[in-house]
């Protein structure tokens, strides 16, 4: 019987994953694929704060507010995109990325730029899931 559920694994004979990602996301046949534009760190009113840990906060809402409006958990996220301009303080990203993921994380690619579609914007992420 064929599994209905994405699967995530690290492979033997790979190097363990240097962070909280997972090496291979395996996504049923048939599944429905979502992709979302790259998530900013506006918050509602239309604001970019300055201070990079907020925008991570803005960000990680507004990704929840994207995947609640489509009924998505974060169990169907298959592959995150994380793109910044200066450097994450990886300690504050990941505590956001716990509350989201619990221990269930995507396969995951970091890049860092030296610029973002406006000035303002310090960090973008992008979000790949399938529903079964």
């Amino acid at each position: 019987m064929e599994e209905r559920k994405v699967v995530r694994r690290n492979p033997e004979g790979v190097p363990a994953p240097v962070g909280n990602y997972t090496h291979i996301t395996k996504v049923p046949r048939n599944a429905e694929l979502y992709v979302t534009s790259g998530q900013i760190g506006m918050d509602r009113d239309g604001v970019i704060p300055e201070d990079m840990n907020e925008q991570i906060r803005n960000t990680f809402h507004n990704i929840r507010s994207v995947l609640e409006a489509e009924q998505l958990t974060a169990e169907e996220i298959i592959k995150v995109n994380v793109w910044a301009v200066e450097p994450i303080d990886w300690d504050y990203l990941y505590a956001q990325w716990a509350d989201l993921f619990g221990s269930s994380y995507p396969a995951m690619t970091i890049g860092y730029l030296a610029a973002l579609g406006l000035p303002e914007i310090k960090i973008e992420i992008e979000l790949w899931a399938a529903k079964v």
